[in-house]
């Protein structure tokens, strides 16, 4: 009985001892310092504000250059454009069949004809 009382007492020590290595870290010493880094920037903003509306311009000019694009044949498609909401069949938009491993795509109004193996343009219809 003794031995059992022991063997959790020792056992309760070395879990309380072990708890504090998952004790979140402290901080607070570098917020108090007022030595720049992320404390105080962007004050003048809500927290999540900035983030958003940087992340909304950054898209903002992905989207346009991304329309602005310059179809030429050999270029390489852009991954963002060889999903199946671009791709369009060949009957439905009066354009000549397709070979063996190419595909129809629409983007801005040009149907552009890519080869699948190698997602090389391969040539360029604009309506």
């Amino acid at each position: 009985m003794n031995k059992h009382f022991i063997l959790l007492i020792f056992a309760a020590m070395a879990l309380s001892v072990s708890s504090g290595s998952f004790a979140k870290p402290n901080f607070e010493r570098e917020e108090h310092t007022g030595g720049g880094g992320w404390h105080g920037r962007n004050a003048d903003h809500p927290k999540g504000e900035n983030r958003m509306r940087e992340r909304r311009m950054r898209e903002e000019r992905g989207v346009e250059r991304l329309k602005q694009h310059r179809w030429q044949a050999g270029y390489v498609m852009p991954q963002h454009y060889r999903g199946n909401a671009y791709k369009v069949d060949y009957k439905d938009n009066q354009l000549p069949k397709p070979k063996r491993n190419q595909q129809w795509y629409k983007i801005n109004n040009d149907y552009i004809l890519v080869d699948s193996d190698n997602n090389s343009i391969l040539r360029i219809v604009g309506y």
